[in-house]
């Protein structure tokens, strides 16, 4: 019986075993090459040679989470970081440029940022925590497109331009038009993201920025940016941008139309949260279906705009 049992613990012990490596093998990446780029002629170089089996590090925040979960195979890395030029946030008049490489912690404490683009530096705070913006980009947040995240959101907003590069020149994307779909955008796979210009917020315009997540820093469930003006008490030029609430950030045209021209009082709030219905078509994930998302969008548009009007 002692033996039999000393065979039983042992073939357990090596099924555990077993179950643990394999859980640890969808830990690990697959492999792949890195090479650290020391300029751009390089990275378009790689791009040219690898094509699709090429992946841009950034600051690797959201990639390397997809490379550890093996949802990304990449046969090459391409570390721009040893670029010069790419972290760089200037303005030029009333343009505001932040650079790929510009960290989440260095935007949220440019001066720049908060004069020309409020927006920006409202919605830097809901980003995870102090650790991931100390090393995440805002060009690669952009790039990445999660519809789950601030800074694509907040770019539709205040009417980014997103700007591209490759091997035969650059190239400027409305953010409008930049985000195609889940976690897919309009830059072709020879280019490479180098910049964001922004026009600077327009004399009286207002801004606010909310966030619903299960714990601070975590992905929004929904969240919500504003900008445009209340002059007189009437709302004028809105612009309404949701995340977590499809497959790319969201903008609200018909609550913005709802809003625009009205009076700020609760029959024109209720109009707004009413008009998500022609905006909004969420889709169910890890955090509720589509109408526990439709029922959080309106009340965050209600919060948002209590907040801009304030």
């Amino acid at each position: 019986m002692l033996l039999v049992r000393k065979h039983l613990c042992r073939a357990d012990n090596e099924a555990r075993a077993n179950k643990i490596e394999k859980g640890r093998s969808w830990l690990k990446p697959a492999p792949f090459a890195y090479v650290r780029a020391e300029s751009l002629e390089q990275v378009f170089d790689l791009l040219d040679e690898h094509g699709d089996e090429a992946r841009i590090l950034a600051g690797g925040q959201s990639l390397m989470a997809t490379l550890n979960m093996r949802l990304s195979a990449p046969e090459v890395l391409i570390d721009i970081n040893r670029i010069d030029g790419l972290s760089e946030i200037t303005t030029d008049g009333n343009t505001l440029r932040i650079g790929a490489l510009a960290r989440h912690s260095q935007v949220l404490k440019s001066a720049d940022v908060a004069k020309m683009a409020p927006l920006i530096t409202q919605a830097m705070s809901y980003v995870a925590h102090q650790a991931i913006r100390n090393r995440g980009t805002f060009g690669g947040s952009i790039a990445f497109a999660d519809p789950a995240a601030e800074m694509p959101a907040v770019s539709r907003a205040i009417n980014a331009k997103i700007i591209l590069q490759s091997r035969n020149g650059t190239r400027s994307v409305d953010a409008n038009d930049f985000f195609l779909g889940l976690f897919e955008t309009a830059m072709k796979p020879s280019e490479i993201l180098i910049a964001v210009e922004i026009p600077a917020i327009a004399d009286g315009a207002r801004t606010a920025f909310m966030e619903l997540a299960r714990r601070s820093g975590d992905y929004a469930i929904v969240g919500i940016g504003v900008q445009g003006h209340l002059d007189g008490g009437t709302f004028s030029n809105m612009r309404l941008v949701f995340l977590g609430a499809g497959d790319r950030p969201i903008l609200a045209s018909a609550a913005a139309a709802a809003l625009d021209g009205n009076p700020n009082n609760d029959e024109t709030v209720a109009a707004a949260q009413t008009a998500l219905d022609a905006d909004l078509d969420p889709m169910a994930d890890l955090n509720g279906p589509p109408e526990m998302k439709m029922h959080l969008a309106r009340v965050l548009t209600k919060r948002a705009l209590t907040a801009f009007a304030a």
